[in-house]
């Protein structure tokens, strides 16, 4: 499309932890193609993830989560009133056609600047329930963009303006889409991406390497590990696999992961909404391990959703030990078909235009002519049809 005559601005407001910030990313970049100008204003946290929003301007927002009792939730309501405050004087300088939240307590300020000042506001909810920020904005948003057609709190009166678009994920990873799932057989690698989101999973630390122990020797001389750790657990977990004596790659942050995701043939994770995401553009078979202190158990509920599917294997943490990851890791060598098709049915349970329909659904309310194509259906509208 070509470029928007003024050049409308879209603020996307999200920060903490990756699973807001790279579909953020995601749709930012498609906004760009559409002609946006974008503009990033988040957390301190926000800018710590590499290769996200760089070439935008992005602004840093006092924030906080309201916890940690009476004391801690003053604190925080301080922190957002000031960060509401900073986001509203950019916003009156320069005024954006929408303010796109990408959900927790860092997308606050910046939303709440917005509604103050009368700019139409969006809402994108990554996971299967939706969030604390989300639940307490959603009556006052001109739209609400879901990642599943089911999504837990979401009030009923608010169906008429929620929309199914699912969760955007970078085009590097999207384009591995077209590509056949890697060979495997009885004599071949067997390729294992480990990742715990993006802060990393201690219990994964623990239990893979010793999994990895037990698997009959043959097995264990072709297993080819990728594993994202912990800082705090990296040397421990590449010395337990030096004794396990196996080939592991570990790091704090993958920097890779669309190279890694290729490679793989099964993938075992925490169960965050953005992992998920990724693992269904591709069509990667895995193994989830929901972290149970998310909030509203929420990661659960996006597992299901992708195990029901077919495409993955759902042990609760309590469940999730050695014995049991290498029993499931030996069925899946042992049967490389089973592996081909879970790939197949995560690739099924993909959304892969999710980027793409959430930048078009900013631009039609931000008033824009828009036109895109999905499930081979041209889609032509203006802002106030959408919602």
């Amino acid at each position: 499309m070509t470029a928007l005559p003024n050049k409308p601005l879209i603020v996307v407001a999200a920060g903490g932890t990756g699973g807001h910030m790279v579909p953020g990313h995601a749709v930012a970049k498609r906004l760009e193609a559409l002609g946006f100008r974008v503009a990033l204003m988040t957390d301190d946290r926000g800018l710590r993830y590499p290769g996200l929003f760089e070439g935008m301007p992005r602004h840093v927002l006092a924030s906080g989560t309201l916890g940690g009792g009476l004391k801690g939730k003053v604190t925080a309501l301080t922190k957002i009133y000031e960060g509401a405050k900073t986001a509203r004087r950019l916003m009156q300088a320069d005024r954006p056609a929408v303010v796109a939240g990408f959900g927790g307590y860092p997308a606050l300020p910046s939303l709440l600047a917005a509604i103050s000042l009368g700019i139409p506001v969006i809402i994108h909810e990554q996971n299967a329930v939706l969030g604390r920020v989300n639940r307490l904005l959603a009556g006052f948003t001109a739209a609400i963009a879901t990642t599943f057609s089911h999504t837990r709190r979401l009030k009923a009166r608010l169906n008429a303006r929620t929309h199914v678009t699912g969760n955007p994920v970078r085009q590097e990873i999207l384009a591995l889409r077209d590509l056949p799932y890697p060979e495997f057989n009885d004599r071949s690698a067997f390729r294992i991406l480990v990742i715990g989101g993006s802060q990393g999973a201690k219990i994964l630390a623990d239990v893979v390497p010793a999994a990895i122990d037990l698997l009959p020797p043959e097995l264990k001389r072709r297993v080819r590990i990728t594993q994202q750790c912990r800082e705090a657990d990296l040397e421990t977990v590449r010395k337990l696999y030096v004794r396990v004596g196996v080939s592991a790659e570990c790091s704090a942050y993958i920097t890779d992961m669309a190279d890694k995701l290729r490679l793989a043939h099964l993938v075992i994770a925490r169960a965050g909404a953005s992992t998920l995401s990724e693992l269904t553009a591709v069509g990667r078979p895995s193994i989830l391990v929901p972290l149970p202190t998310a909030m509203d158990d929420h990661q659960t509920a996006n597992a299901r959703d992708v195990a029901d599917a077919g495409g993955a294997l759902l042990i609760p943490q309590g469940e999730f030990t050695p014995e049991a990851l290498a029993a499931s890791i030996r069925a899946f060598a042992e049967t490389p078909s089973s592996l081909v098709e879970m790939a197949n049915m995560a690739k099924a349970a993909g959304r892969p235009e999710a980027a793409a329909e959430l930048a078009q659904l900013i631009a039609r309310v931000a008033g824009a002519p828009t036109s895109t194509t999905t499930g081979g259906k041209a889609v032509a509208s203006k802002a106030k049809a959408a919602v």
